[in-house]
């Protein structure tokens, strides 16, 4: 399928448009990962109902639908775009239409991603480099913080994630690289077609 092929499937409207966007050193322009990485993605690596996934720079929403779609996990997505933000509550909207009456245990806060406070269970931290390594080492910090108040084992996963990102994770904090998923077809003309897992098991 192709990209408003699964927007339509989902009943919702995640592409990407320039709307109320914010021009800043530290925050990147909105774009949705492509369905076709996302499909990839979730053929390799896995999640459960009981997983607690944090979206970081969320736009309107298309992981989260996308993951609740697939996994009934619980996603938070965090969004500083005001105008992305009301988007995503549409999308939420429509979405649930699709359930006929079930609930779905997915949120959109509009809050800078380093004033997001992680949650005791939010375990899988979703990032496609939506921001500098100065805010990424922020919220790394903040996992960090949270998992030394309440242990538990998270996950990082990157798509497109810079050498600042991945320098950072192997040289100044305990997360490992656990896993590498190159994308077919995509990943030979692009080397940032791949997504990094880390991992922190406390």
């Amino acid at each position: 399928m192709i990209e408003h092929e699964f927007d339509d499937l989902l009943h919702i409207n995640t592409r990407a448009d320039q709307k109320g966007m914010v021009t800043s050193f530290h925050y990147y322009p909105y774009e949705p990962t492509p369905y076709e990485a996302l499909q990839w993605l979730f053929t390799q690596y896995t999640l459960s109902p009981n997983d607690h996934v944090v979206d970081y720079g969320s736009g309107k929403g298309r992981l989260a639908f996308f993951i609740h779609h697939l996994f009934q996990a619980a996603v938070v997505g965090v969004e500083m775009n005001e105008h992305f933000h009301k988007d995503a509550l549409v999308n939420r909207e429509y979405y649930l239409k699709k359930l006929k009456g079930k609930d779905a245990d997915i949120h959109f806060y509009c809050c800078l991603a380093e004033d997001y406070k992680v949650k005791p269970v939010d375990n899988r931290f979703y990032f496609f480099n939506p921001f500098s390594i100065q805010i990424f080492m922020k919220i790394a910090n903040n996992i960090l913080g949270s998992i030394e108040k309440h242990p538990r084992e998270v996950e990082l996963i990157l798509y497109y994630g810079s050498e600042d990102y991945t320098y950072y994770l192997e040289n100044q904090t305990p997360f490992l690289l656990k896993e590498e998923i190159t994308i077919p077809n995509l990943y030979d003309k692009n080397p940032n077609e791949r997504f990094l897992i880390y991992k922190w098991d406390y």
